[in-house]
């Protein structure tokens, strides 16, 4: 278990143009939009979903939303005088199945004219927070802004329950959605294994020796893939899902391996004789950016695929304790200093393998575990404030973040 602890520390630390993404928001004005109810009768499920649409369109950060839902007519192309450009109407229809059919238009809040008339359905109601995140696709879709397909991916996190117990769950990015996949003893560290989310790998410490199993996550269908004295974690995946970086402790001190899938052999990465942990891949999967304790503190160090000298990478903070990479980007948490912001804080900081500039993300609280979305706009991230472990989205364009609070339990660590 030492070896559990040591990699909590480095990956959470006990308890998230020029070679810089550009944070300055290219859309020059973001239409007013409003969002009308237009269903006959009055449901739970039906404010819960408008209220959730509404966030979606905020989260965006491509239009300019009114806070509350109106009442119209469907049908009608009376508007009511909105001070809007834009009102999607929802004609939401649970029936006694259990599915939820919701039918939109979109249409211009001045003339009433129609850009977008469309119906969408969920088998499960309890779903309907999917449902909610494709219509907001859409709508930005249609008005031609850049894509928020991420909306609509599975988020997979373990949770703390109890003491030695965790389970691993998928929800949607609100955490309005969740369910628990695995149950039972310690299992922690989930990783998609591949962009269409059908298996996640995971680490339990369930049967003597820490092991890296593979789970389908709709047959239910388990794989054993290695197993490892001390700890074993895989901390990604490449893009074509064929190559794993994982953290093992063969030799009594962890290291980066890089496995291959097709034939199951492993290459080692790193050889530090210390902690070296949280490989993820850069540069196009050409280099590895890893943390390492080498200067006595966890750091951001980079080396190449096929091992070698490693560079450091950052030279602020003395705990730099767990990263993202997307491209030649890296985002890492940092703990900041007691004299400029109190104590125990940890931000995420943006740089890039390509310059030296950083670039500050977050103000306050924990953050902790970033992960980046597949497009590299958004960060995902766990943060921990006032005893509340909430899912933060960092939406890098715009340079807002948004917060989804866990009701009961601890995040430990998350992917997407």
């Amino acid at each position: 278990m030492k070896y559990v602890i040591l990699v909590l520390m480095l990956f959470q630390t006990l308890f998230a143009a020029d070679a810089t993404i550009e944070i300055v928001k290219k859309i020059k004005k973001t239409p007013k939009i409003v969002v009308a109810d237009s269903s006959q009768n009055p449901s739970t499920i039906k404010r819960k979903f408008l209220k959730l649409l509404i966030g979606d369109l905020k989260v965006s950060t491509h239009f300019d939303v009114k806070h509350d839902y109106i009442t119209l007519p469907f049908d009608s192309k009376d508007v009511m005088g909105s001070d809007s450009e834009l009102v999607l109407k929802c004609k939401v229809d649970e029936e006694p199945s259990g599915r939820l059919a919701v039918r939109v238009k979109l249409v211009n809040g001045k003339n009433g004219v129609k850009f977008l008339d469309k119906s969408y359905a969920i088998s499960k109601k309890k779903r309907y927070p999917f449902l909610a995140h494709n219509i907001a696709i859409d709508v930005n879709d249609k008005m031609g802004f850049p894509s928020i397909d991420w909306m609509s991916k599975y988020v997979i996190f373990a949770k703390y329950v109890a003491p030695g117990k965790s389970e691993i769950i998928v929800s949607d990015y609100t955490l309005s959605f969740t369910k628990t996949i695995v149950r039972g003893g310690l299992n922690i560290f989930p990783k998609w294994a591949n962009s269409s989310q059908d298996a996640f790998y995971y680490t339990s410490y369930n049967s003597g020796k820490p092991t890296l199993y593979l789970l389908n996550l709709y047959s239910g269908a388990k794989q054993k893939i290695l197993s490892s004295n001390g700890m074993i974690v895989c901390s990604d995946v490449s893009k074509d899902g064929s190559k794993l970086l994982i953290t093992m402790a063969p030799h009594d001190q962890p290291d980066i391996y890089l496995y291959n899938r097709y034939n199951a052999s492993k290459k080692r990465i790193t050889t530090y004789k210390g902690i070296d942990v949280n490989g993820n891949f850069v540069d196009n999967e050409s280099g590895v950016v890893f943390i390492s304790e080498r200067l006595g503190y966890p750091n951001i160090f980079h080396t190449s695929i096929n091992g070698g000298r490693a560079e450091q990478m950052v030279y602020h903070g003395k705990n730099n304790s767990s990263c993202t990479t997307h491209g030649n980007y890296i985002v890492y948490s940092s703990r900041d200093a007691k004299s400029d912001v109190g104590r125990g804080v940890f931000n995420l900081y943006l740089i890039s393998t390509k310059t030296d500039y950083i670039r500050k993300l977050t103000n306050g609280g924990k953050n902790m575990f970033p992960r980046f979305s597949d497009d590299g706009e958004s960060v995902l991230f766990i943060k921990e404030s006032g005893g509340v472990s909430s899912l933060g989205i960092l939406r890098l364009n715009a340079n807002r973040t948004f917060l989804f609070p866990l009701r009961v339990g601890k995040i430990q660590s998350i992917d997407w």
